[in-house]
């Protein structure tokens, strides 16, 4: 593998934006990226293994739930912090960075959330760690941008519930020691479930033949008359408001995570066009090559500013839903370009498992689709701007 020589762009000073401490966690991810992840993520990828032995630094990093406060195991800190974390692990890979939004995102944020002061201390430590790993249950084979017509239900029996169903494509599954699984009760209402690993009737079988996210695994959550008790329900929300602010959650971690990608791809091309000689001078002194780096670091560094300023926003409780959608949206379709721009500048050189740039890529037709797709991220947009549901 060649060596990780990043250096993040930052076109328009954007550092001078953040706080000491906001720099110090951005530059101890930077730094364990460029040990831990970058030698070993391309074979990773290419055996379509996820390299398990990383979870108890991505835990000693403050990487799962950081926002979550330090009495529950969390990070206490910042969404900035949290963003430029998930930046920095998406130029990594986008299949870590999955894992760790996850856990943090998905798992932890419903328990701290809506769960019992019970559920967050039997729960938050652990995930906090990384001793136990977490799942979320709420895509299902029939319901992706329509959550509300799950099916997976649970029917009271006394001290405990028996919970029937499925879910698909689900990041952690394989190996999680718990699932966050939001199903309908009995009068019909959408309500979170903390399902344990070895409950009886539980499986997780994998998700093989992925083009994509090959270093993140992917799995089916089924549920077979599964006993779980009462107490394992979250009591603090029903309904869809539960899963979609956590999708929120999320959506706002990855918006940062994959402008992480695209400046890796960017960054990789601008070396590569310095250095590779054809017609006896650097390719990077030719019009239509610059053309694409100038483009790239442009959308770069728009996406930068506007992650940046959904940060302060949501460190002031004041970002909305809809303005994270777009954050997400916005993201997901300049790191897709760019990466795709990087890989022509590259040439051959750039199909190859010697740069990452077709990794980011494959990685990123996942990333523009889940968490709410791309279309949907658009609509949730026009939703809000004319006030007319085009949903339904």
């Amino acid at each position: 593998m060649l060596k990780d020589l990043f250096q993040s762009p930052d076109y328009f000073h954007i550092d001078d934006l953040l706080t000491e401490e906001h720099l110090m966690v951005r530059d101890a991810v930077r730094q364990w990226v460029k040990k831990e992840v970058s030698p070993i993520i391309e074979d990773a990828c290419q055996h379509a293994t996820f390299p398990s032995h990383i979870i108890k630094g991505l835990g000693e990093l403050g990487c799962f739930g950081p926002t979550i406060p330090q009495e529950y195991g969390g990070g206490g800190m910042d969404h900035i912090a949290y963003g430029l974390m998930m930046q920095e692990l998406e130029r990594g890979d986008s299949g870590i960075r999955s894992t760790a939004s996850v856990q943090g995102s998905l798992v932890m944020y419903p328990i701290f959330t809506f769960g019992s002061e019970e559920q967050k201390r039997k729960y938050l430590p652990k995930l906090a760690s990384g001793e136990w790993m977490g799942c979320f249950g709420l895509t299902e084979p029939d319901f992706g941008s329509n959550p509300s017509g799950m099916i997976t239900h649970f029917k009271d029996a006394g001290d405990h519930v028996i919970l029937n169903g499925s879910k698909m494509w689900i990041s952690n599954a394989p190996f999680a020691q718990i699932a966050v699984v939001w199903a309908k009760d009995d009068e019909g209402a959408i309500r979170g479930i903390i399902v344990e690993r070895g409950m009886e009737g539980f499986t997780t079988p994998e998700t093989k033949g992925k083009w994509s996210l090959r270093a993140s695994a992917t799995g089916e959550l089924v549920f077979d008359n599964v006993k779980v008790p009462k107490e394992n329900i979250l009591p603090n929300v029903k309904g869809l408001k539960g899963p979609l602010s956590c999708l929120s959650s999320a959506r706002y971690g990855i918006a940062w995570g994959v402008t992480g990608a695209a400046m890796d791809c960017y960054d990789t091309a601008l070396r590569y066009a310095k250095e590779r000689i054809q017609f006896d001078k650097p390719i990077g002194g030719f019009q239509l090559t610059q053309k694409k780096l100038a483009e790239m670091i442009t959308e770069i560094t728009k996406a930068q500013l506007m992650n940046w300023r959904l940060g302060v926003l949501k460190n002031e409780g004041k970002a909305t839903p809809a303005q994270i959608s777009m954050a997400k949206r916005n993201a997901c379709e300049i790191a897709s370009n760019i990466a795709r721009e990087a890989r022509r500048i590259l040439g051959g050189m750039g199909i190859t498992g010697e740069f990452p740039i077709m990794r980011h890529m494959m990685n990123l037709e996942s990333v523009i689709t889940y968490e709410g797709t791309h279309e949907i991220h658009l609509l949730i947009t026009g939703q809000d701007i004319t006030g007319l549901d085009a949903f339904h």
